[in-house]
């Protein structure tokens, strides 16, 4: 509970990074809007990035694809970039996982330690329930 705030800004600032930065690079090299739609929900689980990609107007096929090449990457390069950072807490490590690598990047931390994997699940909860209330509300005020 101490720590609330900071995981939801947390939570807010990694998810706004996580599918923002991807859309902006798929801007910058003139991909079609379809794809920038599709892309907008990465870091969310399949399901739920299939659902926010159909209400947006975006591919859900192609969003369940890049939610699970962004989990699968997030889980396979975490440990080294976060030893590589000298990041050694596991409430940090699980909350990073979970926040940009969904359900595969926590179930990859609750492998590793139990505090990993808590804090993984609760920020794939947050990034599941901010992403499907932000983006569509945001796809909708930019137009």
């Amino acid at each position: 509970r101490k720590r609330s705030v900071a995981l939801v800004v947390a939570a807010v600032v990694g998810g706004t990074t996580a599918g923002g930065s991807a859309v902006l690079l798929a801007w910058l090299f003139d991909m079609p809007p379809e794809v920038l739609r599709s892309l907008a929900s990465k870091s969310v689980t399949a399901p739920v990035a299939m659902g926010i990609a159909e209400r947006i107007g975006g591919v859900p096929a192609l969003a369940a694809v890049f939610a699970v090449v962004t989990g699968l990457v997030g889980a396979l390069s975490a440990k080294y970039l976060f030893n590589g950072l000298g990041i050694a807490s596991w409430a940090v490590r699980g909350f990073a996982l979970g926040t940009t690598s969904h359900g595969i990047g926590a179930a990859r931390a609750l492998q590793v330690h139990d505090d990993a994997g808590a804090y993984a699940g609760i920020a794939l909860g947050l990034q599941v329930l901010l992403a499907s209330l932000m983006i569509p509300l945001l796809f909708r005020w930019l137009g």
